[in-house]
Parts: C-alpha cells; structure tokens; sequence
C-alpha cells in the first residue's frame, strides 16, 4: 500500500487531478451549507425528520435539501435532462443519427442537455420549495406567494443546478473519475455519520434494536463484497484476427462484456422517477379540493418508500433502464463493423450481421441477470427494513442503502482503474525519458 501511494505522489499529473478532484469535492461540501436567507431551520429540521422519502431522494441526486442550501435541488435537475434527451434519441431520428456520430455527436447531445438543465431546474425549484414549505408545521419561508420572495430563491437554486453541473464536467475533464458520479458519491460518504450516530445513540437506550442494527451491518458489509464481484464480473468472447504476412496462426484476442453494463445509471435514473409521485402526492394533499387532497393521499400511501407498489415499480425501472440504457451505448452492429474491419471474427460464426446479432443476444441475456442483480441489491434494504418492522424485533436504518452500495462501488473501482491507467502512462514516460 505504501508503495502504491508512493507511485501516486511521484507522478506529478496525477497527484494534481486527485488534488483537483479533492479541492472541487470540498467546494461542493461547502455550498451545501450556505443555507439561502430566512430560512426557519427548526421547521425545516421537522419536514426531513418526518419524510424519510425526501432524504433519500436528496442524498441519491447529490443535493442537499436538507440544509436548505444554495444547492438545494442537487443534480436531480441535469439527471433528468439526460433521461430526456436519451428518451428523445430513441423517438427522435435525427438525434439518433447525431448520437451515432461519434465523439462530436456526444459533445452535441451533452450540449442540448445543459442547455435543457436551466429551465428545468427552475420550474423544479418551484415544486420542491413548495413542497417541503407545505409539509412544515410553521413556514419555512415566509410569503411563498409573493413574487418578490420566490423569485429570487428559484432563480439561486437553479443557478445552484447549473454550478453543480458545472463542477461534475470541470471535475470530469481536469480530475480523476467521472464528475457527476464523483459528487453524488461525496453526498452518500458525507450522510454516513448523520446516520450512524443516532443509530448508535438508539441501540444503547434501546438494546432489542442491536438485533438489526447487527445484521444491518453484517448484510451491509456481504452486499459490499457481493457488488464488487458482480461489478467485475464479465463474460470473454473469443476473437481471432487474421495472422500477419508470413504468420499462419491468426492472433487470438477476446471481446468483454461485463455483467453490469450499466454501472450505476439505471439506479440514478430510477430513484429520480419512483420518487417523483410519492413527493407530488405528498404535495397535493395539502390541496384545497378534495379530489386533489385524496388523490395525493393515494400517492403519498402507495408510493411511500416501504410500499410494494414503490418497491415493485423501483425494481421494475431498474431493470428497463438497464437494458435501455445498454441499448444506446453498446451498439452491436458498430461493433461488430469493427471487428471486420479489423480483420477480425468470432470462432463459428459469419462476420458482420450474424456477429451482431450474436453479440445483441449474449448482451441481452447478460443484462437480464446484471438488471435482476442491480434491482434485487437495491430493494434489498427495504425488504429488510420491512421484515423486520412485521417481525417486531426492531428497526435501524441502513448504514447505506444497496443503491448507495452500488454507486459507491462503481466509482470506487472506476477511480482505481482510473489511477492505474495514470500510472501506466508515468512509467512509460519515465521509461521513455531515461
């Protein structure tokens, strides 16, 4: 271990992009706490303690609602642009052709993204201030009604949206790892301590809860190891190229194809829509008809975060969002091009077509139980959580939840791969250079 930080501290560019990357985390952290004027905390401390569902939704977007900050709506805005604009390039023909485009194509559908997170963000602002305003006791912010006040509140926060997502790019581009990800990681580790402490300060005036709070961690720390299995899990396709002038024997190469394609996407993507209707419906309740009133009591009983409608429909968009997701990034016909081009085959089948639909079918089936994995280890915790309020033997909330597992996981392995690749490059180069 001393040796390997070692080799980090030598190499100069790295040891700048891990600085760089740290120095944009710890900016981050402190936006978080810069609370927007005129806030009552007390009410706001009230709403969080009371709607577990908001929490949960503000720890998984890299926000932080629960300071009421500056930053109030996190990432969730620039999340969801990028769920529309990858629906759009399902539906749309042109941006399908423009998404096919290579790296000039990316950095154009990257662009109308950011350019959709603005406006988003603001008609956002607008709901979640209400929201959480309408669920206090006392206002949180007073005269919500008056232009003059809201205004302004929406126009920081949604500027909050914009900085965020200008972090995660800058971060991408002159740190290590990818920003985003980065950020929303900081948000999970950061909330870890807020969860254990009174967790710790319950079990002790509360011993039936030591029960759980035991297999919480003994769960926790198996689900860890299960992840990083599965996150490295992979499946080799054997590829032969055609030998070289004077070569009989072709080279043998393989094509992997991991068993989580998607990382940790479909879990982002899914807890930003699964939580959606439950914060409206806990919105409409406060309405003044009663078909409003009872359609948020629906909402707010059905997709509460411990419902089987929430748990089922969270498990089900996992799954989809893996295989839409996949769907649009692995695309089996490029692919297969390139293996021809290159001279290459895969032992018993034809180049081209056959070779696509070979390479669709095995990554299809590998998604089919990657989605099942990611979807079982992120509604885990709340089947626990569950079972283990109907036993009544005590219930303590997760350390972190299986989406938090799977999101710290991947970006974990990703920096190290990350890293590793870095250190290849400086020893070449002083290769090189002597």
């Amino acid at each position: 271990m001393y040796k390997y930080l070692k080799e980090i501290w030598n190499s100069k560019e790295l040891r700048f992009k891990i600085g760089f990357t740290l120095l944009m985390i710890v900016f981050y952290r402190v936006l978080t706490h810069i609370t927007l004027p005129e806030i009552n905390r007390e009410a706001l401390q009230y709403v969080f303690e009371k709607n577990q569902l908001l929490g949960a939704f503000s720890l998984l977007t890299g926000g932080s609602a629960d300071n009421f900050s500056i930053v109030l709506m996190g990432l969730s805005p620039y999340i969801n642009a990028s769920i529309i604009m990858q629906l759009l390039t399902v539906i749309v023909p042109r941006l399908e052709e423009i998404s096919k485009e290579g790296e000039q194509g990316q950095k154009t559908i990257n662009k109308w993204t950011r350019w959709i997170t603005f406006p988003l963000a603001f008609v956002q602002s607008y709901g979640m201030i209400a929201l959480i305003n309408a669920q206090a006791q006392a206002p949180i912010i007073e005269n919500i009604q008056d232009p003059t006040v809201i205004l302004p509140i929406m126009l920081t926060v949604s500027c909050g949206t914009v900085l965020l997502m200008f972090i995660g790019e800058i971060m991408t581009e002159k740190g290590i790892g990818n920003g985003i990800s980065m950020l929303i990681f900081a948000s999970i580790i950061a909330g870890i301590p807020s969860v254990v402490g009174p967790t710790l300060a319950l079990t002790s005036s509360e011993p039936e809860r030591l029960i759980p709070l035991v297999a919480i961690l003994l769960i926790t720390l198996i689900l860890t190891v299960i992840v990083v299995m599965f996150t490295e899990g992979q499946r080799r396709i054997p590829v032969t190229y055609a030998g070289q002038r004077g070569k009989a024997k072709g080279q043998q190469s393989f094509l992997p194809i991991r068993v989580n394609q998607a990382g940790m996407i479909p879990i982002i993507f899914a807890v930003s829509l699964v939580s959606f209707p439950g914060i409206i419906g806990q919105f409409l309740t406060y309405g003044d008809s009663p078909w409003v009133q009872n359609l948020g009591n629906f909402l707010a009983v059905n997709f509460n975060s411990q419902s089987w409608v929430y748990i089922l429909l969270y498990f089900s968009l996992t799954v989809a969002f893996t295989f839409f997701y996949v769907g649009i990034t692995f695309n089996t016909d490029q692919v297969a091009e390139n293996i021809q081009k290159r001279g290459g085959f895969i032992p018993g089948l034809r180049p081209g077509k056959e070779t696509s639909e070979y390479l669709k079918t095995v990554s299809n089936r590998m998604n089919l139980f990657g989605g099942f994995m990611i979807a079982g280890i992120a509604v885990l915790p709340i089947l626990l959580r569950v079972f283990f309020t109907e036993m009544n033997i005590g219930s303590v909330p997760m350390m972190i939840g299986g989406a938090g597992i799977i999101i710290i996981v991947g970006v974990v392995l990703d920096l190290i791969r990350k890293v590793n690749a870095q250190l290849l490059v400086h020893h070449y180069e002083r290769f090189y250079k002597g």
